[in-house]
């Protein structure tokens, strides 16, 4: 009985990060499952035990396997199961799944026009354009980054991104919360 506490025991943390990694509000949660957010709030912060019942739901409106909640241990399956997240429109497929830590993620951006918004919050941001054109507004600056290009900034600085034309952009982006910033290091054969 003891390792069923210590597994249930870790299920808040997990929900917590999860939807803090997606930028969600208790709220946005609560309307998406039927939840309450007291009952949100009461799992997030261990104070209410996980049952199958709120978990289904959180597993389909995070776009998780329920083993990932519970952090069931891994089955030996070497391959990665991409599973997408459509935010403002946009689609972002996370390429890594520590909370707290340095997190990837694939965006694809659709070609539209809509209004800058720009937001600032913790942390430091890489771009790297795989694919199309991107336009950054940062600070008072507008840039326009095509493929192969990157930019690293701040994220203190307000900032807002999207297509810079009538195309789809694809873009790696790299986000540190406590400000780490992306060291790459480009490898020189000896001669």
């Amino acid at each position: 009985m003891a390792d069923m506490d210590d597994v249930l025991a870790g299920v808040g943390s997990r929900l917590r990060a999860i939807r803090r990694q997606r930028g969600t509000t208790l709220a946005d949660v609560a309307a998406a499952t039927g939840l309450s957010i007291s009952t949100l709030s009461r799992l997030e912060t261990g104070r209410r035990r996980p049952t199958l019942e709120a978990l289904l739901p959180l597993a389909r409106t995070y776009g998780v396997q329920i083993d990932e909640l519970i952090g069931a241990p891994p089955t030996g399956d070497p391959r990665v199961h991409l599973r997408p997240v459509q935010r403002n429109g946009m689609t972002f497929i996370p390429l890594t799944h520590r909370p707290g830590s340095l997190l990837a993620h694939k965006a694809v951006i659709p070609a539209r026009r809509r209004p800058p918004e720009k937001r600032s919050h913790e942390g430091y941001e890489w771009m790297y354009v795989l694919n199309g054109r991107l336009r950054l507004l940062l600070g008072d600056q507008e840039l326009v980054l095509s493929e192969g290009e990157a930019a690293e900034f701040d994220t203190h600085v307000p900032h807002w991104f999207d297509s810079a034309d009538a195309a789809p952009v694809e873009v790696l982006i790299l986000f540190g919360r406590q400000g780490e910033r992306a060291n790459l290091r480009a490898y020189t054969s000896p001669r």
